[in-house]
């Protein structure tokens, strides 16, 4: 039974996520602020994380900072949810290592939807393979990407974004077909979250980040840089 900690300060919002996923077969804990939450962290460590911006005694933005430079924590899932939902707000936290985000107010069955997308994909094997397209490298048995020799820390999300393309480079991948593939059959978010997805993607492979090109009203496709790219 995969285990979900649930950092969210209003009480009331708590036991509802709490109740939905313990209903849906998941082990939750609960903690209304970062001090219980990081304590309790010391000695469980959670199979995901569903974690508020705005917490009465930290940052959430700061507090996921601190989850992605700690070794320990650095490869948890974590789901971001926040009263804010604004695109500057998804693109910072999806920058700073959230694999998704969910705005409030939202519905049980998409929290449910998304959580089990997300342990899904963590429970895939990875395969020894590495693909190599123009000095973007990625060795699947290590879940490691270089891009031109250096090392680029990806999210979960990133990363399977980037795997897809990557496997299916010179291919145009319509929207509706990469929102499937990463995000999983049954995910019902907008269409928005990918775009921001390849937005921080394309930032984090710099130089190569051109090669990632937009194929207006269809989709994506990683391809051989055009100069008129975006």
């Amino acid at each position: 039974m995969a285990k979900v900690f649930i950092v969210e300060d209003d009480e009331n919002i708590r036991e509802i996520e709490q109740f939905a996923l313990r209903n849906a077969g998941y082990d939750t804990e609960g903690f209304g602020t970062a001090r219980g939450f990081l304590k309790r962290l010391e000695s469980v460590r959670p199979d995901l994380i569903i974690l508020d911006i705005l917490l009465p005694d930290q940052d959430g933005l700061e507090l996921l900072r601190g989850l992605r430079q700690d070794g320990r924590t650095r490869k948890i899932p974590v789901l971001f949810v926040s009263a804010k939902s604004t695109e500057l707000d998804k693109v910072k936290g999806l920058e700073l290592g959230a694999d998704d985000y969910m705005a409030k107010p939202f519905g049980v069955m998409e929290l449910i939807s998304r959580v089990k997308a997300l342990l899904r994909r963590m429970e895939l094997p990875e395969r020894s393979e590495e693909i190599f397209f123009e000095g973007i490298r990625m060795e699947e048995d290590r879940r490691r990407i270089t891009v031109d020799g250096e090392p680029v820390e990806l999210t979960y999300k990133e990363y399977e974004l980037l795997k897809v393309l990557l496997h299916n480079s010179g291919i145009v991948l319509p929207r509706a077909r990469l929102l499937e593939r990463v995000w999983g059959i049954d995910y019902e978010g907008e269409t928005r979250t990918l775009d921001v997805h390849i937005k921080t993607l394309r930032h984090k492979l710099g130089a190569r980040g051109v090669l990632i090109q937009t194929v207006r009203n269809v989709g994506y496709t990683l391809n051989y840089a055009r100069p008129d790219a975006p």
